[in-house]
């Protein structure tokens, strides 16, 4: 943009110094023509000058020469002048206006820069808080997995020890004969099929009749027909040879002689059913939780 100006200021000096050049070589020829025609000078200067000697008109022709020639120069300073301060001007304006646009041109990078500043701080911002949810909520899956852990733990710990109730033969005769008659009083079914692991068949034998006994007297009905499954067998103790196998702590299961209603009455299906009653006690007691 300055080059530009600086230019257009420079052409215009030459065109003034080539009007110049012209109006000084204008002025020149008129000034010979007057001098060279008496009649015509006298008309220029409505005045005729009384007769004179050859040599006076040599000395006033020389006199015209140097006052045209003064003239000239005069006027081509004050021409040249005239242009140099145009072009004064010129580079002062378009010096102002190259700052103007330039501080317009900066002003508009800056704008740029900040906004392109502010995106990517947001974009920053915005994979930050990404990060931070996702390390987050891996933190809590963390937390979450190890209480789990923690709780299925408990409850491997309780499945053992129900391993050692069928160690004591008298208590848990009589525990199989309240499980007979609890499975009873939920079917309400006059003859039903029990099923048992082959290791407590003499014990389940034993208790059959008292089980029977005490059903009808709370139910206020006739004894039931149960009839022991000796082909099915529920699974044996835990083998610590096969700890990947299935096993049964000990229980029964009753069943309707059509098989549709089932009341499964072992002890692993009473701990599972506990453990799913106490679970949000358990996890408020070792997680401080509140209780859904």
């Amino acid at each position: 943009m300055k080059t530009q100006k600086d230019r257009i200021a420079y052409d215009l000096v030459v065109l003034l110094a080539n009007a110049t050049e012209a109006i000084r070589r204008t002025i020149y020829s008129h000034f010979q023509a007057v001098r060279r025609n008496p009649l015509r000078r006298a008309f220029t200067s409505n005045l005729l000058p009384p007769p004179q000697s050859r040599d006076c008109c040599l000395i006033e022709s020389k006199m015209n020469d140097a006052d045209v020639s003064n003239q000239i120069l005069q006027m081509v300073r004050f021409i040249r002048q005239e242009a140099e301060e145009k072009a004064n001007e010129i580079n002062v304006a378009a010096e102002e206006e190259f700052n103007i646009e330039k501080l317009q041109l900066l002003e508009a990078d800056r704008k740029k820069i900040r906004q392109e500043y502010e995106r990517k701080q947001k974009q920053i911002d915005i994979r930050k808080k990404i990060e931070y949810s996702m390390q987050l909520n891996a933190s809590r899956i963390k937390v979450l997995q190890a209480q789990d852990d923690l709780v299925n733990s408990m409850k491997e710990v309780a499945a053992k020890e129900l391993l050692l109730v069928s160690n004591n033969r008298k208590p848990y005769a009589k525990l199989l004969k309240d499980l007979i008659v609890q499975s009873l009083l939920r079917l309400k079914e006059p003859a039903v099929v029990l099923r048992c692991r082959k290791d407590d068949l003499d014990l389940v034998e034993s208790v059959l009749t008292l089980a029977k006994k005490e059903y009808a007297d709370k139910s206020s009905a006739n004894p039931p027909d149960i009839g022991i499954d000796k082909n099915t067998f529920l699974p044996p103790p835990l083998n610590p040879k096969n700890a990947h196998g299935s096993y049964c702590s000990g229980g029964v299961v009753l069943a309707s002689r059509d098989g549709k209603i089932v009341c499964e009455n072992t002890l692993d299906a009473r701990l599972d059913v506990v453990f799913r009653k106490k679970l949000p006690e358990i996890r408020k007691h070792l997680f401080d939780q509140t209780v859904a």
